[in-house]
């Protein structure tokens, strides 16, 4: 048990942490089995073990933002996704339709009032867009709905087909000031009940149906947020599905979390809490995606952005708890607030980036610069 905690201790030094420190991104442990359980289940151990309430840490951003820039994730990533998971994940496909299911029953079908309670009053459960200005949350989400239909160059009296469409936020924003009818496909039936019932009156159809089922012809086509469950199994059958949907000279954005290099899985704690089934693409992989399909317009990063969202996630989060504390639990509280912390300092080392892809059809005019 001392030679583990020696190792953890050496380990975490590299980032500047220090077991029982001082600092306000020091971990505090409270059950010395911690460092056993991490050596033998990784990543997935150490977050359950957080769960469990066997080591705290004042801030769980910094320390996250630290472990990540020294790059100790490839210290103990062999014990961190054993190798059948891992032929598993490259041989078979973890994102069929049905399989798919299971990200909407566990994650997206909360409850609408929680996810009400921490986002902004477009229910945008993306990064917000900071990068004009924006001084809060609200205003940075509604620049990045801006920045969206603006990189689409959206027409009144266009039809445009949403790809996982969330909440609805955007199909309302896009519907209400830039004049345009959409076709959305989700396959949450929480969100489904949620975008019917706050779009009334718009020209909006929302199917519950998986995006595999989308069908019709558009000017446009529109997926943010949803290209991390896609998988790399099924990115060229995403991709060739808005070719098909689109008109001679459509246009395709794709908003998405981003890895800088290839994988077929995501980190074990993630998928099995917060996101099942989920892969963050990478620029070989979306490239690869599209080859032959589509003439590149413009790719547009910025995952610093996402810190400063999840922050504003967070502190909404910690300000409404009362209100779902007696509902949600104690245990539940700690899994939220290590998967908004974990993946805020995620994008504030830039371990993940946040990817917008413009791709047109058959080339369309450029001058993506005057957008941004």
């Amino acid at each position: 048990m001392a030679n583990l905690r020696n190792w953890a201790a050496s380990l975490l030094a590299k980032a500047g942490v220090i077991i029982d420190g001082k600092n306000s991104w020091d971990i505090k442990v409270h059950n010395k089995k911690l460092w056993e359980r991490v050596a033998t289940e990784g990543t997935l151990g150490f977050g359950e073990a957080y769960m469990d309430g066997w080591w705290d840490c004042d801030s769980l951003d910094q320390f996250f933002d630290r472990v990540l820039r020294a790059d100790l994730a490839k210290e103990i990533r062999l014990r961190d996704l054993p190798l059948f998971d891992l032929v598993k994940a490259k041989i078979l496909n973890p994102q069929t339709k049905t399989k798919s299911i299971d990200v909407a029953e566990i994650h997206y079908n909360l409850g609408n009032d929680f996810y009400e309670a921490m986002l902004d009053k477009n229910m945008q459960y993306t990064c917000a867009y900071y990068g004009n200005g924006a001084k809060n949350l609200t205003e940075a989400q509604e620049a990045k709905l801006h920045l969206v239909c603006k990189k689409l160059q959206l027409k009144p009296g266009e039809k445009v087909l949403e790809l996982g469409c969330g909440w609805g936020g955007f199909a309302r924003f896009a519907a209400k000031n830039y004049g345009v009818s959409i076709e959305a496909y989700n396959i949450s039936t929480e969100q489904i009940a949620y975008c019917k019932e706050k779009s009334k009156g718009l020209p909006i159809i929302f199917h519950l149906k998986d995006y595999r089922e989308a069908a019709g012809e558009f000017d446009k086509v529109v997926s943010i947020g949803m290209c991390e469950h896609v998988g790399p199994k099924n990115y060229r059958t995403l991709f060739e599905l808005a070719h098909k949907c689109l008109k001679r000279h459509g246009i395709f954005l794709l908003h998405s979390i981003g890895n800088s290099k290839s994988a077929h899985s995501n980190d074990r704690w993630l998928a099995k809490y917060i996101f099942p089934g989920s892969v963050l693409p990478s620029p070989e992989q979306l490239g690869s995606a599209m080859n032959g399909l589509f003439v590149l317009e413009d790719w547009h990063n910025f995952g610093a952005d996402y810190d400063k969202t999840l922050m504003a996630w967070q502190e909404n989060f910690r300000a409404s708890w009362p209100n779902f504390k007696e509902k949600y639990g104690e245990r539940f509280y700690r899994m939220w607030e290590y998967y908004l912390m974990c993946c805020a300092g995620i994008f504030r080392s830039r371990y993940c980036q946040l990817y917008q892809v413009v791709m047109s059809k058959n080339g369309v005019l450029s001058g993506w610069e005057s957008v941004r």
